[in-house]
């Protein structure tokens, strides 16, 4: 059963994992510490520390709520196992692909979907956007669009710039891009928005 809770509690469980790894960062990304004899740098360790706290986060917002989305779980999933795999090799590269792969995923998958001649993006927010198909078919190419451009911006930014850099654009600009994009899109497509949510089926 789907609860509701305090929106402002409800972006601070979202967002606050990925905001504490950035702080945890910025304290510890000059230091060195060594477990059962492998030294591990502060980035690592800022990242295998914001595997628990996410998925504690993500346990309140299942509990508070009854659900979690798809995508919450399945970059749960992939902040897991791109976490071990970090830590495993010992190397920082595998936590910075994640984001490429996330992005990469998702343009993918609503790819397939538009190859179909369907809009995934519809079947998901729906409940919350009703609109009509034309508007979804739209919303879906330029989705899937800005998620190509961020993956390939992600794989070009931590290949060129220091990890300090693409933690703070990891942090910041991506989400920041993302939420203006949709914004613009959602404003955008004003006239392909429904009274009716019965409507968005046709």
């Amino acid at each position: 059963m789907t609860k509701t809770i305090n929106p402002i509690l409800k972006q601070v469980l979202e967002l606050g994992p990925t905001l504490a790894f950035f702080l945890i960062y910025l304290r510890i990304k000059d230091d060195t510490y060594t477990f059962a004899g492998t030294d591990y740098s502060g980035f690592i360790v800022a990242a295998l520390v914001f595997v628990p706290i996410l998925l504690v986060a993500m346990t309140i917002l299942w509990v508070l709520t009854g659900k979690l989305s798809r995508m919450q779980v399945f970059t749960a999933f992939m902040v897991i196992f791109f976490g071990g795999l970090t830590a495993y090799f010992n190397d920082e590269r595998f936590f910075k692909m994640k984001t490429t792969i996330v992005y990469g995923a998702m343009a993918g998958l609503l790819g397939i979907g538009l190859l179909r001649g369907q809009s995934y993006l519809q079947f998901v927010m729906e409940e919350f956007l009703p609109m009509q198909r034309a508007g979804w078919m739209i919303f879906t190419k330029r989705l899937a669009f800005i998620f190509v451009v961020l993956a390939i911006a992600n794989e070009i930014i931590w290949r060129t710039q220091s990890t300090e850099t693409w933690v703070k654009l990891e942090t910041f600009a991506f989400p920041a891009v993302l939420f203006l994009f949709l914004w613009v899109q959602i404003i955008g497509l004003q006239k392909y928005l429904i009274e009716d949510p019965q409507q968005s089926k046709d």
